[in-house]
C-alpha cells in the first residue's frame, strides 16, 4: 500500500494508551486517527470514524477487546495485552496479531506489516453484499440484507435452512453455524441460541430470554425466538450499536 494505515487505538489504562501512541506515531507507514480508552465511547464512535485496522486491549472493564472485536464488521484487528491466555480467541477472530505487553517498537512493526500485506489484498468483502452457498438445487447467491433467519434442518444437522424476508426458504447443504458467522457479516447477524442465527434487522422487541421478529408465520403471527442464555451478551451488545 502507498498510503499510511489509518489506525484506532483502545486501552483502557492511559499510561499504556499513552506509550501505544507514541510508539505508533514512530511507524511512518502508521497514522493515528484517535486513540481511546473508553470501550463504551470507542463503539459509538466507530461508525463516524474512517479507519483501517484497530489496536485493541483485551482486559478491560465491562467489556473485553475479544467482545469489541467481533462488532467491528471485519475490519482487521491487531491485540496488545500483557496476558497470554487469549491467544486462542484472538486468532479465532483472524486477528492479524497478537503482540505482549510490554510492546517493543520492532514487534510493533511486524504486526503493522502483517496488517500491510493482508490490505493489500483486494478486499471484497467490504463492498460484498452477498454469499455463495452450495444447496440443494446446486449454488446459490444468498443476499444478505434479504436474509431474515437461519435455522437447522429438522432432517439432517448438518445443513441448514435459510429463511428469506420475502417468506422463501432456501436448504443450505453441509455447513455449520461456526462458519456462518465467520462470513456473514457480524453487525447484520447474531447466532441466539444452539439452532438459529438471526438477523439484526429482524428484531422488533426483545426480553431476557426471548426476541420478537417482524417475521410472520404461515398463520399470520408474530414469529419469536428463544434467546439462549449463552448467546445473550453478544446480541445485546450489536442490538445497542
Amino acid at each position: 500500500m502507498n498510503t499510511k494505515l489509518k489506525c484506532l487505538l483502545l486501552d483502557d489504562e492511559l499510561p499504556g494508551l499513552t506509550y501505544l501512541k507514541m510508539l505508533c506515531e514512530q511507524i511512518p507507514d502508521l497514522e493515528v486517527i484517535k486513540a481511546f480508552n473508553d470501550p463504551k465511547i470507542f463503539l459509538k464512535e466507530v461508525p463516524k470514524m474512517d479507519f483501517d485496522i484497530c489496536i485493541l486491549d483485551i482486559e478491560m472493564p465491562e467489556m473485553n477487546g475479544l467482545q469489541i472485536a467481533n462488532l467491528l464488521d471485519g475490519k482487521p484487528v491487531i491485540f496488545a495485552t500483557a496476558y497470554k491466555d487469549y491467544a486462542a480467541e484472538a486468532f479465532d477472530l483472524n486477528a492479524i496479531d497478537y503482540i505482549r505487553k510490554p510492546i517493543h517498537i520492532e514487534r510493533l512493526k511486524q504486526a503493522i506489516d502483517k496488517a500491510k500485506k493482508q490490505l493489500a489484498i483486494p478486499l471484497d468483502q467490504k463492498s460484498k453484499t452477498y454469499i455463495q452457498l452450495n444447496t440443494d438445487k446446486g449454488k446459490a447467491l444468498l443476499y444478505f440484507d434479504k436474509i431474515a433467519y437461519i435455522k437447522t434442518s429438522e432432517i439432517d444437522s448438518r445443513d441448514k435452512i435459510a429463511r428469506l424476508f420475502d417468506g422463501n426458504e432456501i436448504l443450505i447443504k453441509n455447513i455449520t453455524f461456526e462458519k456462518l458467522t465467520e462470513i456473514l457479516p457480524k453487525n447484520s447477524f447474531c447466532r441466539i441460541n444452539k439452532r438459529e442465527i438471526l438477523s439484526i434487522k429482524a428484531v422488533q422487541f426483545f426480553s431476557f430470554d426471548e426476541i420478537t421478529s417482524n417475521l410472520t408465520n404461515e398463520q399470520g403471527r408474530e414469529m419469536r425466538f428463544t434467546l439462549g442464555e449463552n448467546f445473550r451478551n453478544e446480541f445485546l451488545l450489536k442490538v445497542k450499536i
